[in-house]
């Protein structure tokens, strides 16, 4: 995935907001809450970081391509950094991204959900 595509997809997402902060990185917020970042990388490849849940943390941490976020994990975050190929296909990768934006949606207070149309019903 490149980074037109993945700001593309975070676009299509409800209630998102985006903003280059972080030495040009491309950080994607729901209800002022960040739950992508696409950047801090040195090299070619694309990276992009997420919330992910605490099972899908401790499979993904270890497979090629995938690491705990830089920064993020060693504060006690359950934050994975697709950084290098093999990683995950762009389909994963893009479900990924739909959960993480889920995840912290649903941290906001019941009062931002429902104001920014977010899990009802």
């Amino acid at each position: 995935m490149t980074y037109e595509e993945y700001n593309s997809f975070c676009a299509s997402l409800p209630a998102t907001s985006h903003v280059v902060q972080w030495g040009g990185s491309h950080v994607w917020k729901v209800g002022g809450k960040v739950f992508a970042i696409g950047g801090w990388h040195d090299g070619e490849e694309a990276r992009f970081t997420f919330k992910v849940s605490d099972i899908a943390y401790e499979m993904l941490q270890e497979q090629p391509g995938l690491r705990p976020a830089p920064y993020l994990a060693s504060r006690g975050m359950k934050w994975i950094q697709h950084y290098d190929k093999p990683g995950l296909s762009d389909d994963d990768l893009k479900a990924y991204l739909r959960e993480s934006h889920r995840i912290v949606s649903l941290g906001l207070t019941k009062k931002k959900q429902k104001e920014l149309g977010l899990n009802q019903g």
